[in-house]
């Protein structure tokens, strides 16, 4: 990774945590199987982290009653977004985009675990407007 990129170490220590968990798991399970191993493996390498944590929308000042759940919040400014399916489409990306534009957060990370024969990950970054 560049030296330039925001969270360096935090991200190279979370894509880290998501290929152990693949390593052990392989693809072909469904998401909850792996956000249950993350939750493992972030605490074992002591990544601090809150599974699905709501984020609050609001339109014209007014709070929403619907919630934003990204799948982690680590380092309480990276959001983690995974996925368990044949390929990543352009909703996934946006649900990403919408979760770092709704929460102000700078970094967002989506990854599939049933991609093969490795994950795949996508790496966002939120620019100010």
């Amino acid at each position: 990774m560049p030296e330039d990129l925001i969270f360096r170490e935090e991200c190279y220590k979370i894509i880290g945590a998501c290929f152990e968990v693949y390593n052990d798991k392989g693809c072909g399970f469904l998401e909850p199987v792996y956000q249950e191993c993350l939750e493992i493996e972030h605490e074992y390498q002591q990544i601090p982290f809150v599974p699905r944590q709501a984020i609050g929308l609001s339109y014209r000042g007014i709070e929403l009653k619907q919630k934003l759940i990204p799948d982690f919040i680590c380092y309480g400014k990276i959001i983690l977004e995974i996925k368990a399916v044949s390929q990543l489409i352009d909703e996934h990306r946006a649900q990403v985009i919408n979760y770092l534009n709704a929460s102000g957060f700078q970094l967002g990370l989506l990854v599939n675990f049933a991609s093969y024969p490795k994950i795949q990950w996508e790496r966002f970054v939120h620019t100010a407007k």
